[in-house]
């Protein structure tokens, strides 16, 4: 009997949640953290660079006042979401789509389809270069970075990465922050 083999269409998405401290009350206005320094240090150390590099957003969520979590729900629709995120994924399939890469969308962008589409001008590089000595970005963080940046442009309907692109992009990063991830900065 021949080996067998498995095939998947795509990389599953990977998405974590944790607290900022071991007693999960770092940043809360409405509770005390008791944590020393050094606990919340070694706490968030557990999250290696390798694994952080593989998340493409990461970002702190506060909680939310009672007010806030009762109030009527707002902001865009989903209908609209979804036909803003529909003519990005177009707009990745018409400038991507190649028989000889296979590549579709921006998460699956390598090296050579990053650098091709996520020129940046003097303003942008100043920004990246900026973004990468400030957070110690590895060569993977770097890339993710772009491609995050280069999906913003996508949702925002440009045919290239602008400095906001960018600037948002960096926002998404917040574990990389060396005061938020105990590393001396």
């Amino acid at each position: 009997m021949q080996g067998l083999k498995a095939f998947s269409p795509s990389e599953p998405p990977y998405r974590m949640a944790k607290q900022e401290c071991p007693c999960g009350h770092l940043g809360d206005p409405r509770r005390g953290c008791g944590c020393t320094p050094r606990q919340v240090e070694h706490y968030l150390s557990r999250l290696s660079g390798p694994l952080l590099d593989r998340l493409d957003i990461q970002v702190r969520v506060p909680p939310l006042p009672f007010g806030e979590l009762a109030a009527a729900p707002g902001g865009e629709r989903s209908e609209a979401v979804r036909a803003r995120v529909n003519r990005a994924r177009a707009r990745q399939n018409l400038r991507l789509n190649s028989a000889e890469s296979g590549v579709h969308c921006n998460a699956q962008m390598g090296p050579a389809e990053i650098r091709a589409t996520c020129a940046l001008d003097a303003a942008g590089q100043g920004l990246l270069k900026s973004a990468v000595e400030r957070l110690g970005l590895s060569a993977r963080g770097f890339d993710r970075l772009l491609k995050v940046a280069r999906t913003i442009a996508d949702l925002d309907g440009q045919d290239g990465v602008l400095v906001r692109h960018l600037a948002e992009a960096v926002q998404y990063r917040s574990l990389d922050r060396p005061a938020l991830a105990g590393r001396p900065g």
